[in-house]
């Protein structure tokens, strides 16, 4: 199920964004384009949630997490990596828990 999937991409980009500075994770290139790969697994993910699941699960901001994926998979030169750095070290862990909680539901 693509909400699992979602699951492993979030705890890969809590891994890879984990115990770093912004400084620190932005200069390791690897560790920096795993995650602009992870978040964009994440938003392809998103995009084939069912409808139902979306709605069971209105706090999850899908068209954000889509639009980010949109933005990594076509600007990636132009990605603003604080901008980056602030999904994958506040808001990712955010979703992970929604996520959690979206299973447990269902």
């Amino acid at each position: 199920m693509y909400l699992q999937d979602r699951l492993e991409f979030c705890d890969a980009v809590i891994a890879y964004a984990g115990g770093q500075s912004f400084e620190a994770w932005s200069a390791d290139v690897m560790r920096r384009d795993a995650t602009l790969h992870k978040l964009a697994l994440i938003g392809e993910a998103a995009m084939r949630i069912p409808d139902a699941v979306r709605l069971e699960a209105a706090a999850i901001p899908w068209r954000k997490i889509v639009g980010t994926r949109n933005r990594v998979m076509h600007a990636y030169p132009g990605v603003d990596l604080s901008t980056i750095w602030i999904i994958a070290s506040v808001e990712v862990p955010a979703l992970r828990k929604e996520l959690v909680s979206l299973l447990q539901r269902l």
